[in-house]
């Protein structure tokens, strides 16, 4: 078309519809116009504005941790199966060994994102795979914050004479502690640096607290009664 007739064209259009032709208007969208004798007939209009691709939500998985791997760190692998598409964009099932490395320090709900991992479907970004740890119970330690707890069942006489509390850590040594308080029921023996490390610097760790479930005798008798007495005063 020459520009002479383009202009009739574009003429044509301002006076019978009130705005410019499609050639003047292609902001937003493609236009084809085809041009027979002294009429225009409008062929298609297609958009031209690709919005992103949307992103399925995260796919969350419980990370179950013991104790001792929170405390010294661990390598733990978790096979996922997931859906994969080739360049025609058929799927298929595949089977993926993700590898976490725990930290030190890493405490409950931490999460570790593995980005894109979920099922792969067209116009879609995968989600990512994320996973929270949780932390296993431990059959003698409780975890605060970066504090550790343990209790120990002890005997009124050694309440009162003296106990050597013995343990195995969580990463294998053998504490021994001797204490020559007098052990009340509010009493607690607070260990230094002998608690979780913390993250970020695992030179350091918080505290170990050990507490005492002192056993008390249900009953005495009266020579022992006496005895305390005079031990202990009216």
């Amino acid at each position: 078309m020459t520009s002479h007739s383009r202009a009739a064209v574009d003429a044509i259009f301002a006076e019978s519809f009130g705005f410019n032709s499609p050639n003047q208007n292609t902001r937003g969208t493609e236009l084809s116009i085809n041009i027979q004798g002294d009429g225009i007939v409008r062929s298609f209009e297609k958009s031209v504005v690709v919005s992103a691709p949307g992103k399925d939500p995260a796919i969350k998985h419980t990370l179950s941790c013991s104790l001792e791997e929170l405390y010294q760190g661990a390598t733990k692998r978790v096979k996922i199966t997931r859906q994969v598409a080739d360049r025609r964009g058929l799927t298929r099932e595949i089977e993926e060994i993700l590898t976490i490395d725990t930290k030190p320090g890493w405490k409950k709900g931490t999460e570790i994102t593995f980005e894109e991992k979920g099922n792969e479907r067209p116009n879609v970004t995968p989600a990512d795979v994320v996973f929270i740890v949780d932390e296993k119970p431990h059959s003698e330690f409780t975890r605060d914050g970066n504090d550790l707890i343990v209790t120990r069942r002890i005997s009124v006489t050694e309440a009162f004479t003296g106990y050597t509390g013995r343990l195995i850590t969580l990463d294998g040594r053998n504490l021994t502690l001797p204490i020559n308080d007098v052990i009340h029921p509010n009493y607690q023996k607070v260990v230094p640096n002998e608690g979780m490390p913390i993250l970020g610097d695992p030179s350091k760790r918080g505290v170990l607290k050990i507490k005492f479930d002192i056993r008390f005798p249900t009953r005495i008798n009266a020579l022992q009664k006496a005895g305390m007495r005079r031990l202990f005063g009216p």
